[in-house]
């Protein structure tokens, strides 16, 4: 497959994408920024301020691993948050940052990282074969200091692991996978996951979510 023929597949993956999460309401307004791995050097991002339920070809780029414009297009703002997922891992084949209503009001009422266990839908996720086991979120402070953010980040990951996604406080979720249909199923996991912790934890007591967490 030649370069521009990865590019286009890359432009059809990540318009698909932008429809389908923007039908679940994750993504309003120009919120939200999607990406897909090119090669060891570059991958395509939306570009800045795009409605990402209408995107067209003349929406996603090209950058390098360092989030700088090939094409001569405004990436988004938070591009080193998908670069650098790249940087670290070879197996990242594509990163979406969504900005639901979930994933939002969970990330303000945390007070540290969003645990789940014990749920049949872990077994969404790669790698993990049984619902006896765990998933963490961490949720990081919102920043315009985004090279800032990226190394905090990346920092985390270097002492708990790469995971599966993270939130940023009053903003939204990250969420990663080998490639766009891995997660895209990832990001519908976790919309589900951030769900049923929410509603979960306007009942129980608040002993029970301490354990929990």
């Amino acid at each position: 497959m030649t370069q521009a023929d990865s590019f286009q597949q890359a432009v059809n993956g990540l318009i698909s994408a932008g429809q389908r999460i923007w039908q679940q309401g994750w993504c309003p307004a120009t919120s939200s920024n999607f990406s897909q791995r090119l090669d060891d050097s570059s991958c395509a991002i939306t570009v800045s301020g795009r409605d990402k339920g209408q995107l067209s070809a003349d929406d996603i780029m090209r950058v390098d691993l360092d989030g700088r414009s090939l094409d001569g297009k405004k990436p988004s703002a938070e591009t080193l948050l998908h670069t650098t997922l790249y940087r670290r891992d070879p197996g990242i084949g594509a990163v979406l940052h969504t900005h639901s209503v979930k994933a939002t009001l969970v990330s303000m009422h945390a007070d540290g990282p969003v645990e789940f266990k014990g749920l049949e839908l872990l077994k969404a996720f790669t790698g993990t074969v049984t619902h006896e086991s765990s998933l963490s979120l961490p949720v990081f402070d919102n920043s315009q200091d985004i090279a800032a953010l990226a190394k905090q980040v990346d920092d985390h990951m270097n002492e708990t692991g790469t995971g599966h996604g993270y939130l940023i406080r009053g903003h939204g979720l990250y969420t990663w996978g080998p490639d766009l249909p891995t997660t895209l199923r990832h990001l519908e996991a976790l919309e589900f996951l951030l769900d049923y912790y929410w509603h979960a934890s306007r009942w129980q007591p608040a002993e029970a979510r301490e354990v929990d967490r």
